[in-house]
């Protein structure tokens, strides 16, 4: 079976690291390495970390320059076949989920990736990634690091992760590995982790600098199929979703087509100007 090293990112959260680690030292399968990369934290992180070194690979705690820096230094560390990332906060889903994955992993694909629980305030969400990965997939959404087993050689044959973006270096490698260069990939139909959502890629005020960065990836790998990202932001809204969901249902959508034809009477008629 190949070996995972698993890199845990870290920077003042002990209660979350502490949930992290308790995760990991439940697996009944135990052939993996574990790396912990901290970011010189003031919280207690560091004298925790010192604590359970026993039960760690390896562990370095000095400044960085953010999450990327961070992740590069824990690729670097790492020596085994595939790198998982499971940053502080997050959990493995339950303690069979290191043995289910690597059961799965028989043909010494480059990525293979499983779904994942986003544990919102409002409640968990189940997030189901598409078997076929295309361009237009990650357009408008991305796998999480969360359930992603990458094989590590990727790193050195392609590139690390970019340091100069703050949130999106995980979606660029992807998008680049998978669409532009077409390595090979398997989904795992089954839960991996339940994502901790109190980090920086899900908080709404980083948005508009998301969007920016991935247009800078698009017109850099992608010229040719290039656009604002502003345009679609309004395909990951609710209302839009909710949308596509109910188009599953012929019932549903009929009615729905003809309620919106009934309002589209009362009002004016909506003017399209051609690109062409």
């Amino acid at each position: 079976m190949p070996k995972i090293s698993i890199l845990t990112i870290n920077l003042n959260n002990l209660s979350g690291l502490k949930k992290t680690c308790e995760s990991v030292f439940s697996q009944e399968y135990n052939d993996y390495e574990f790396i912990i990369v901290d970011g010189n934290s003031k919280d207690g992180s560091k004298e925790y970390i010192a604590s359970i070194s026993d039960k760690l690979t390896t562990y370095i705690s000095e400044p960085d320059n953010g999450i990327y820096s961070a992740m590069n230094k824990g690729i670097r560390l790492a020596k085994g076949d595939y790198v998982y990332f499971l940053n502080s906060g997050d959990i493995l889903h339950d303690v069979k989920t290191l043995q289910g994955v690597t059961s799965k992993m028989h043909s010494n694909l480059d990525l293979y990736y499983g779904d994942l629980i986003y544990n919102w305030p409002e409640g968990p969400q189940v997030a189901s990634f598409p078997k076929i990965l295309s361009y237009p997939f990650f357009i408008v959404d991305n796998i999480n690091h969360q359930a992603c087993f990458i094989k590590r050689i990727l790193f050195d044959e392609i590139f690390y992760y970019n340091e100069n973006y703050k949130i999106i270096s995980d979606w660029e490698f992807l998008i680049y590995a998978v669409v532009k260069l077409e390595i090979s990939y398997q989904h795992l139909d089954m839960l991996i982790s339940i994502y901790d959502t109190s980090g920086v890629s899900t908080d709404i005020k980083n948005r508009k600098a998301i969007y920016a960065d991935k247009d800078e990836v698009i017109k850099k790998y992608f010229p040719m199929f290039a656009y604002d990202y502003r345009e679609i932001a309004d395909l990951r809204v609710k209302r839009v979703r909710q949308f596509f969901h109910i188009r599953k249902h012929k019932i549903a959508f009929r009615f729905l087509k003809w309620f919106m034809s009934f309002l589209l009477l009362f009002l004016p008629k909506a003017k399209y100007k051609s690109e062409y």
